[in-house]
């Protein structure tokens, strides 16, 4: 008993020291550090810096960072609801038996294999392009006037268009692996008791994937709260209003940018704090709304 104790000792102590020097520390150095006036990341913490919660209070006065909250909200929103029910209808209709399953498949995940660098350069240069761009060759067509998807205005839901462009293949991939899973006697019972295959979706499908959701809703939050590389390639040299995120605005205190005097990486702290508390909030709330033991097999 007391060798088996020990071989299970041996074998987890790699696992357990690496999740504690990888993940753990530095989680509870950066809370520890939001606490504290700390000028760089790689200071040492000096005890009399102690400021409480003043970089809470100085982060929520300035008024940059609540736009940048207001930018990662509507992404949130707006991106969340058409990417998951984009990518919710092609899972759907790659689940009813069409042919080519697999060749549309890896048609649909493929923007998630590109670089998201070249991605978004594709975007800008050729489809958001004022002079040849794709958008307003169709605009042309239909006798439109061109448009500027690129200026001030308009490049938020130019950013936005093509981080959803990006996102649908993996959130489908997630509810494909979810509707497999169901079985087919269901289904084969309610066409014989002549449901149709709308109702069948809505009385079936949905909701046996309860858990899907919750899934796919847990990681569209993380992937929005840090969304970073989106707003940089569309707003490189300077960060724009339209394009802030909240890791853009950590990004810019912590090692310099635009409009910041005074670098802060306590503040900077502060802001990964506040947006692994939303992570987590959106995590618990929808754990409660979503209640997988409501259906019955």
């Amino acid at each position: 008993m007391k060798k088996s104790k020990s071989m299970i000792v041996v074998f987890l102590a790699p696992a357990v020291l690496s999740f504690l020097c990888i993940f753990a520390w530095p989680v509870l150095r950066t809370i520890y550090m939001s606490f504290f006036n700390v000028e760089n990341i790689t200071s040492d913490i000096d005890f009399n810096s102690f400021v409480g919660f003043g970089n809470y209070a100085n982060l929520f006065s300035q008024p940059v960072f609540w736009k940048s909250m207001e930018n990662i909200a509507k992404i949130w929103f707006f991106g969340g609801v058409i990417t998951l029910a984009v990518s919710l209808l092609f899972a759907v209709i790659l689940t009813s038996g069409v042919r080519g399953k697999s060749f549309f498949r890896a048609v649909i995940y493929l923007p998630n294999v590109i670089s998201a660098v070249a991605l978004a350069t594709m975007w800008m240069q050729f489809v958001f392009n004022k002079r040849y761009g794709l958008f307003n060759a169709i605009v042309a067509a239909f006798g439109g006037k061109e448009l500027n998807w690129l200026d001030s205005e308009m490049k938020f839901w130019s950013m936005l268009i093509a981080f959803i462009f990006g996102a649908v293949g993996y959130y489908m991939l997630i509810f494909l692996s979810g509707i497999e899973r169901i079985p087919a006697d269901l289904y084969e019972a309610a066409t014989i008791d002549g449901e149709n295959k709308v109702g069948q979706f809505f009385h079936i499908t949905l909701p046996l994937l309860k858990g899907v959701f919750k899934t796919n809703i847990t990681f569209w939050t993380i992937n929005t709260v840090i969304f970073f590389l989106w707003s940089k390639m569309f707003s490189p040299v300077n960060s724009e209003m339209s394009t802030v995120t909240p890791v853009v605005y950590m990004f810019n205190i912590v090692f310099g940018g635009k409009g910041v005097t005074e670098r802060s990486a306590g503040r900077g702290a502060a802001v990964g704090v506040v947006l692994a508390l939303i992570v987590l909030l959106v995590f618990f709330l929808f754990n409660k709304l979503i209640k997988e033991e409501d259906v019955e097999f």
